[in-house]
């Protein structure tokens, strides 16, 4: 399974974002999220339950400070400032002020760069977390299935979750995120079954993000029994939201 061992790693070649440095801001030795999502490229929670400890914002500023400049110095394209990591982003308790000086880091030495979060969006309804996601260029959130249950399935939420209060959080946004999903199979489940694609195509369209990354499985899952769909297949799911206008990015 990946595992990312420092705060600043890369940069690394993105399928989605191009030359991008990542930032994470989970444990280094281990994992911590509120989801625990069966294709999870970080593997389970529990296999990474041994360092639940986040590194502080010194050490964030000092090692963001460190790598993005000796980046700029050694002339090192940077075309996104990626928050991704062992786990979810938004999590650590100092995100939004990790975000100002990101941003003010990226004004300094990476003008023509992105910053981007990653992030599954549970955190939203929290003003501080969405004021800081809509202050980076990217803000990167997921919507996997239509319905609690499907979640349930494929992304395990660790305590609660409703998937309509984080629709109207997001609602906030007016349009100015990116809606990232991922589309697999099981013999438990189908992503794509019929009920369950018009139901994600129904919040698409109450959420009218202004660009939707759609993909499926690249790297080995902790769930063995997972099947990906290729992007012919995926092109069809979504080619109602083509033909209304929307602009979907398609990854396989």
């Amino acid at each position: 399974m990946l595992h990312f061992d420092d705060i600043v790693f890369g940069p690394i070649f993105s399928r989605r974002l191009g030359s991008s440095l990542g930032v994470n801001l989970l444990p280094s030795k281990g994992k911590l999220c509120n989801f625990d999502c069966i294709y999870c490229e970080c593997g389970w929670n529990r296999d990474g339950a041994q360092d639940r400890t986040f590194p502080s914002f010194e050490d964030v500023r000092s090692a963001l400070e460190h790598k993005i400049s000796s980046a700029s110095a050694e002339g090192v394209p940077v075309d996104s400032i990626t928050f991704s990591g062992n786990g979810e982003p938004t999590m650590h308790p100092d995100f939004p002020a990790v975000i100002d000086l990101v941003l003010a880091l990226r004004d300094r030495y990476y003008p023509q760069a992105k910053v981007s979060v990653l992030s599954n969006a549970t955190l939203v309804g929290r003003p501080e977390i969405a004021e800081a996601l809509m202050r980076v260029d990217n803000p990167i959130l997921k919507i996997d299935a239509s319905s609690d249950e499907l979640i349930q399935k494929i992304n395990k939420p660790v305590g609660r979750y409703r998937l309509e209060e984080v629709v109207e959080s997001l609602m906030g946004f007016k349009g100015q995120f990116v809606l990232q999903t991922m589309f697999l199979r099981s013999p438990d489940f189908d992503a794509a079954a019929p009920q369950a694609l018009e139901g994600w195509m129904d919040i698409v369209r109450r959420l009218s993000p202004r660009e939707i990354m759609v993909y499926t499985i690249d790297r080995e899952t902790p769930d063995k029994s997972l099947a990906k769909y290729t992007v012919e297949e995926m092109t069809a799911f979504v080619k109602p939201l083509l033909d209304e206008g929307f602009k979907i990015q398609i990854r396989g």
